[in-house]
């Protein structure tokens, strides 16, 4: 019996085992090269050189071997042909923005989104003489009747932020491959472990690694999974703009990476069971969890994901104030932004990651001001219920 290959182990293992380093031993941890430039093999000529280097072995702007690693553990997880690695989540979607987009073209996307990419969408692009339409994400209709000939993208967040609406990602991966439109999919709250989005008719994986790929709230980072041809095309974009990560970052996340499938496990059971208890309380007007029947889009989440993620979000009685308060009043659940570290983070998106939204465009992305989004750590659940119980007794 043959021993198999790679491609044939579960994502499990795959985070775990990475490719090897291009070094003579062979390291059980992928080593650091902290180093911005690597010089030529010694007796070579300066045009020798010039015909020899490789990205990863040129300058660290142009790639590095640390990072060329995680690079192919994410294309591996993703089911991409190649990954690239990038300085931040928002630096992996503007330059795929800036490097696929020119002048004259349209792009349709989901209106809830992340508010820094809805920026980039709704204020920046227009000065390069790109537009874009938002239309409601779990509508795949929607994106083919606000196409135009120009319409060259197709952007949206499955499940998105933070209201874990989601995407019909293979009827709209369908729309877009009859309409020849590259569709773009930020994978962030799903993980590969999750959800892979390539496999649904996407062409373009978007990451910030800084959530669960890292999981330990200790690296900002960003990729793009993609066939080689596009890759290409924004590498050299990410060569030009200066948005390469840094090979120690890249080095934590290969940490993070080795654990995240048992991670992202053990978040999906803590959300579950967190939401169904939120369920039961007063205080709680709605709970929106795609792993509950509650969910309006259920049996899609059924569909296309593997599990339903450690993001939950809820909705408290009593508005705004209510909602400010409780963020206030959790003791194990802690009140910051970001999410998908191992601990728990509670925030109060009106007030907080989405207060740069007036009163308006919050009702469009659907956000009310009572609006709690929780991201669920591995700490014990029967803790975590408590926290939120105390806190939604203080509410009652």
């Amino acid at each position: 019996m043959s021993v198999p290959d790679r491609a044939q182990w579960a994502r499990g293992t795959r985070t775990v085992h990475h490719p090897d380093a291009e070094v003579p031993s062979r390291p059980v941890a992928t080593p650091l090269y902290q180093s911005s430039t690597f010089q030529a093999q010694r007796a070579a000529t300066v045009a020798q050189y010039a015909e020899q280097i490789q990205p990863q072995a040129f300058y660290t702007r142009w790639g590095n071997p640390t990072v060329e690693v995680w690079e192919k553990v994410m294309a591996d997880l993703e089911g991409g042909q190649r990954c690239l690695a990038f300085a931040s989540g928002m630096a992996a979607v503007s330059t795929t923005l800036l490097g696929l987009l020119e002048r004259g073209d349209h792009v349709v996307a989901g209106s809830s989104l992340y508010t820094a990419t809805t920026r980039v969408l709704a204020e920046d692009l227009p000065q390069l003489g790109i537009q874009t339409d938002f239309v409601d994400p779990a509508d795949p209709g929607s994106f083919e009747r606000a196409a135009r000939p120009a319409t060259r993208m197709f952007y949206v967040e499955s499940p998105t932020n933070p209201t874990l609406g989601l995407g019909d990602l293979a009827a709209l991966g369908d729309v877009a491959r009859r309409r020849g439109i590259t569709m773009v999919v930020d994978n962030t709250f799903a993980t590969p472990i999750n959800q892979r989005p390539l496999a649904l008719g996407a062409h373009v994986v978007i990451h910030s690694a800084t959530k669960y790929l890292s999981g330990h709230s200790d690296v900002v980072a960003g990729c793009v999974v993609t066939d080689t041809a596009t890759a290409e095309r924004l590498w050299h974009k990410r060569t030009l703009l200066g948005t390469s990560l840094d090979p120690f970052a890249a080095w934590l996340l290969l940490r993070g990476m080795k654990t995240l499938a048992v991670r992202v496990s053990r978040q999906n059971e803590n959300a579950l069971a967190v939401a169904r208890a939120l369920e039961r309380h007063p205080a709680v007007r709605r709970v929106i969890y795609p792993g509950l029947r509650s969910h309006p889009q259920h049996a899609l989440a059924c569909r296309q994901m593997d599990g339903f993620g450690g993001m939950v979000a809820f909705e408290v009685r009593g508005g705004r104030q209510a909602g400010t308060r409780l963020v206030e009043s959790t003791r194990l659940a802690l009140l910051a932004v970001s999410l998908g570290g191992v601990e728990t983070l509670i925030e109060h998106p009106a007030s907080m990651s989405h207060a740069m939204l007036d009163d308006d465009q919050l009702q469009r992305a659907g956000i009310p001001p009572g609006l709690i989004r929780l991201s669920v750590g591995i700490e014990d659940p029967d803790d975590l219920i408590a926290d939120l119980r105390c806190a939604l007794d203080q509410l009652s």
